[in-house]
């Protein structure tokens, strides 16, 4: 999530250490290993990455929150701006009073999806064409939410957009139109943590026929099945004490298995299928309030804002060892 008014999480980092009680390491489990930073951003250009879709050939396109735009960054660093949202006259954002660019999803063909967040009739999901260009807006979302991580299914041909303040998981058509409240309940809705602001939720991903979501100020977790007829299932929360719990991915040969940013403590934390959960990432390794990850293959990148800290907003690549399925 992007830099709030309030002099926030950053205060509560010693209580991390606590909330993120580890088990210790099993067989099977997956490992991460050789952090390194690819690319260097500048905070005060408002170049500070919040999400994360990956393209064929390994590069990334981040949404750059402030500066309000798209950026592919290479895996050896090198960095094109794909595309700027338009500036909004007036914005009153709910969270950050500014007008922020936020999740980000890819189709197989290319199109790029982005939520923006901006309290006008500006909020809502935009799409970028392949290999970049001018955006469009395709759904119009509350003005008085902040539509925050976003996630695409192919195959039903929509896509989920998580609200942060509304505590609700929005359905979208990809081809756009109204957006239909998919999901809401307690689960999903902000909470009141002193002096953090209220974000609810947070991250989305679309996994194994469920739509998962993090809940920031709950530090939780949830999964959401997506039933036959595309309706939602009852929420299941399957982790908690998850401390400023941002945006996640799955690693890929181990099922339910997580890497998840933890923007408050500047650290990435490995999630098993039980809930349970161990750091594996922190500020030593390059991390500035990370924001979001993504895996492919042998591969995770990690977006750090530095939203509080103000230091260093980079892009992290590092190796993820999957030496067998849970």
């Amino acid at each position: 999530m992007p830099r709030v008014h309030r002099p926030a999480v950053v205060t509560a980092v010693a209580v991390a250490a606590g909330l993120l009680a580890a088990a210790p390491a099993t067989g099977g489990e997956a490992t991460v290993s050789d952090p390194h930073v690819v690319a260097h951003l500048q905070f005060a250009r408002g170049e500070s990455p919040e999400n994360i879709a990956l393209e064929p050939d390994g590069s990334a396109d981040l949404t750059l929150s402030n500066a309000r735009q798209v950026l592919n960054v290479t895996r050896q660093g090198r960095t094109r701006v794909l595309a700027t949202l338009p500036e909004v006259a007036n914005p009153h954002t709910p969270v950050v009073g500014s007008a922020v660019v936020l999740g980000i999803a890819r189709a197989q063909d290319g199109t790029l999806f982005v939520n923006y967040a901006t309290g006008t009739a500006a909020t809502g999901v935009w799409r970028v064409p392949a290999h970049g260009g001018t955006p469009r807006q395709i759904a119009q979302l509350p003005p008085t939410g902040f539509p925050n991580g976003l996630a695409l299914d192919e195959r039903r041909g929509v896509l989920y957009a998580a609200d942060s303040v509304l505590g609700t998981v929005w359905r979208v058509p990809r081809a756009g139109g109204a957006p239909t409240a998919w999901a809401t309940g307690a689960a999903l809705e902000p909470r009141n943590p002193r002096p953090a602001a209220k974000v609810g939720a947070n991250g989305l991903r679309f996994h194994r026929g469920a739509v998962w979501v993090s809940n920031t100020n709950a530090g939780t977790l949830l999964r959401i099945p997506v039933r036959e007829n595309g309706s939602a299932g009852a929420i299941e929360t399957r982790a908690t004490g998850l401390y400023a719990l941002d945006d996640f991915d799955f690693v890929e040969r181990h099922r339910d298995t997580a890497l998840a940013a933890m923007t408050g403590g500047s650290e990435v934390a490995l999630v098993r299928p039980d809930g349970t959960h161990r750091v594996v990432l922190t500020p030593g390794d390059g991390l500035s309030n990370p924001t979001s990850v993504a895996v492919r293959g042998r591969t995770v990148y990690v977006t750090s804002a530095a939203y509080f800290t103000r230091k260093d907003p980079n892009l992290l690549l590092a190796r993820v060892h999957q030496r067998a399925r849970d």
